[in-house]
């Protein structure tokens, strides 16, 4: 059969590519290849309800009680077998029994024509003297008839042209360490033998680096301590099912704790580089080659029985290797051995030259995260814009690795993220306007260029006036101002949240004026149009509320956490950043301190009722588990914005997911005032000490006894802790800190 061609471009210009190959190769000869979308379970009966005429509302409840999972759809006579309403609604309504009886028979039916995401064909002579060709109203480029199975059964050879994100990352990196200041660099430059970059992989430091930075990844990348580009090249190809389970002896013999194995001294060449073990296709063919005389296409076609399994075949070519083995030199034995083992290695074998490529890649971002972390960090956000879950986890690595992620603000963000230089010579990341939910990057894009072309904007009336209110309407000025976007002309965002309506209405009728081509004789001092009115006189939201309405804007916490302000380290609670590490460790039982962001009810088989609670803290996101009776327990504590502490256990699922099931919840400013308060106390004189004791059994609330012991020497710094359901008032600081001798007081 003719070979595919998978070929990864940046994907903001793809569509470039394949213009060119069709200049190239000639309109009439190229084409992308037609796909056909099916009738599914919801679509059939969408479609079939809407013929029939039904009620909106009544289809989509039906619809809606039909599991909708993707990546393994459900068959509409799977939904009803599985679903009692579906059942009682079919059998108690003739109208619905009707619709369900016409969807189940065009269930599976094409619905309609699209082009296929990546594929393209390149023929020798015009295509429609190969295939019938249809006309995509959306596209001016010719697509086949037949899908991709049919084309290359048709004699044709199939292109895949994929956008790859990140080749984009890589081109704008190097564009944003050149508009930074920085060196200008070259891909094709890299030293592929970066100190830097291999250090950071050999401590797991991998988040957005290509293929390396899922936790499983980063844990072999731990033990391995790659030091060359082959070990890159054979993790991308060993890290599958199946090869999996010789990553523990790649790792021994490369660190020296075992001998490696080269079955036969010709075998060493071919299998040295990866230590013994025989990890890609090439490695197949190249001992079929040299042990038993096998051309290399004989070899390949080898290398596809062995994948294929077909017994009748592998006993043919058996017979063949052994033979040839022997004829050179080989006992029969031993190659009848070898021809096993290549045979348990060829089932699961990679494409080394896919493994390089990709490796190439991944050590390209590699090197950018540990040379150019500011820039590449600033560029994968860029392109995870509109992805609130791999922008919180990128803010938590950049917290980890000490970049300042710097707030949206109208007068310095771009529409993309991008880097600052800040006073003191360091670099910083300024968040993107076009990262705030609601806001549109083309919209951010006419702000950011009205901005450079005409300076600064003075105010918030400064951003109505010249931003066209066509680009910008209410709701895109909510969520700039929730997000703090406005925070430099104006600080109080209660204020200016509550003055939009009269900002947007200010903005169109001076964009009206404008196009009327009047000016007013009363306007301001800057040449006319309509004075600004005053924005409503109203209280800034306090820390809580801000933050609410920062997170409902951004997705994530991103000035502050509500859980600033509780001593979560106090109660024992672990950060979400620290799950990984308790379900490698020996207790997989602990707490952890969140904000309630989501609640997800459903019923469970037995009949009884479970939730999925999605949290936050100050390191992340993450979801627990409730069944019946910790939900019935709790319930009343699970509101939107509620700080909890929460017990939990973790236990390991499909490869690197986990599940958190709570086994109880309570208030976590309960939790926080029964630990206790802990003081710091700093000292310049031992003889504070009992003027120290009598103030904290004066001003304290609550029952126990402090004891304080001084050190003897020059340390002078006291840590206590107050007794359980005690607490130190304002004012008992105060007189802590006026007693003769105490420096300073600390509440920790």
């Amino acid at each position: 059969s003719m070979p595919d061609f998978d070929i990864d471009f940046c994907q903001d210009r793809r569509d470039e590519v394949i213009q060119h190959v069709a200049r190239k190769y000639g309109h009439d000869r190229v084409a992308q290849i037609i796909t056909f979308g099916k009738l599914q379970a919801r679509a059939v009966l969408r479609d079939v309800g809407r013929v029939l005429q039904m009620p909106y509302g009544q289809v989509d409840r039906i619809c809606k009680l039909v599991p909708n999972n993707p990546a393994s759809p459900v068959t509409l006579q799977q939904a009803i077998d599985g679903e009692p309403q579906l059942q009682e609604m079919r059998k108690s309504d003739e109208t619905v029994a009707y619709l369900i009886d016409i969807a189940l028979k065009l269930e599976g039916l094409y619905r309609h024509a699209s082009t296929h995401a990546a594929g393209v064909v390149i023929g020798d002579r015009p295509l429609d003297q190969l295939v019938a060709l249809y006309r995509d109203p959306r596209s001016e480029m010719p697509v086949t008839q037949f899908n991709m199975k049919y084309v290359e059964q048709a004699g044709l050879v199939k292109f895949d042209f994929l956008g790859l994100k990140t080749l984009t990352v890589l081109t704008r990196t190097l564009e944003l360490i050149e508009s930074s200041g920085g060196e200008p660099v070259k891909l094709e430059t890299i030293p592929l033998d970066d100190e830097a970059s291999f250090e950071m992989m050999g401590r797991g430091d991998t988040v957005g680096v290509f293929q390396l930075e899922g936790a499983g990844m980063r844990d072999v990348l731990k033990r391995m301590k790659p030091n060359r580009f082959e070990d890159i090249i054979a993790l991308v190809a060993l890290y599958r099912p199946g090869p999996m389970d010789n990553i523990p002896k790649y790792i021994k013999v490369k660190l020296g704790d075992e001998k490696p194995d080269y079955l036969h001294p010709s075998l060493q060449p071919i299998l040295e580089e990866t230590f013994g073990i025989m990890i890609y296709q090439e490695q197949v063919m190249q001992v079929a080659q040299v042990l038993a005389g096998y051309s290399l296409g004989g070899a390949d076609l080898l290398r596809r029985a062995m994948g294929k399994k077909i017994q009748s075949e592998m006993d043919a070519q058996k017979k063949s290797f052994v033979e040839g083995a022997v004829a050179r030199g080989v006992k029969k034995a031993q190659a009848s051995m070898i021809f096993d083992q290549v045979n348990k290695f060829a089932g699961y074998g990679f494409n080394k030259s896919h493994a390089a490529a990709y490796a190439l890649v991944a050590y390209q971002t590699a090197y950018f995260k540990a040379n150019h972390p500011v820039a590449f960090l600033a560029a994968s956000m860029t392109l995870d814009l509109g992805n609130t879950d791999k922008l919180n986890a990128f803010r938590q690595e950049l917290d980890r690795i000490g970049i300042r992620l710097l707030p949206p603000d109208v007068n310095r963000s771009e529409a993309v993220f991008s880097v600052e230089r800040l006073d003191d010579g360091s670099q910083a990341i300024r968040y993107a306007l076009g990262a705030i939910k609601g806001v549109g990057t083309e919209a951010m894009r006419a702000l950011v260029a009205e901005r450079q072309a005409n300076g600064p904007f003075k105010d918030v009336f400064d951003v109505a006036l010249r931003v066209d209110p066509k680009v910008m309407n209410k709701r895109q000025w909510e969520n700039l101002v929730r997000a703090g976007a406005f925070d430099s002309l104006d600080p109080n965002r209660a204020r200016l949240h509550a003055g939009v309506d009269l900002l947007v209405r200010h903005g169109s009728a001076q964009a009206e004026e404008r196009s009327l081509g009047q000016s007013n004789l009363f306007g301001g001092a800057d040449g006319g149009g309509l004075d600004a009115p005053p924005l409503p006189a109203v209280d800034d939201w306090d820390l809580m509320e801000r933050l609410k309405q920062e997170f409902e804007a951004i997705g994530f916490y991103l000035s502050a956490h509500p859980l600033d302000s509780f001593n979560t380290v106090r109660v024992g609670a672990v950060p979400s950043s620290d799950i990984e590490s308790r379900l490698r460790g020996t207790s997989t039982v602990f707490k952890m301190a969140g904000v309630v962001m989501s609640k997800r009810e459903m019923s469970t088989r037995s009949g009884g009722r479970m939730a999925f609670v999605m949290l936050s803290d100050s390191a992340g996101v993450f979801e627990v588990t409730l069944f019946s009776e910790v939900l019935a327990a709790s319930r009343h504590l699970l509101e939107g914005g509620t700080p909890l502490l929460l017990s939990l256990e973790a236990q390991r699922a499909n490869g690197d997911d986990y599940r958190l099931t709570c086994q109880r919840i309570e208030p976590l400013d309960e939790a926080v005032a029964r630990a206790g308060i802990g003081l710091k106390v700093f000292l310049d004189e031992a003889k504070a000490a009992a003027p120290l004791a009598s103030t904290l059994g004066r001003e304290g609330s609550g029952r126990g006894r402090v004891n304080i012991m001084i050190p003897v020497g020059e340390g002078r710094e006291v840590e206590i802790i107050l007794p359980q359901g005690y607490a130190i008032t304002a004012k008992g600081r105060a007189a802590l800190r006026a007693i003769p001798g105490i420096v300073d007081v600390q509440e920790v």
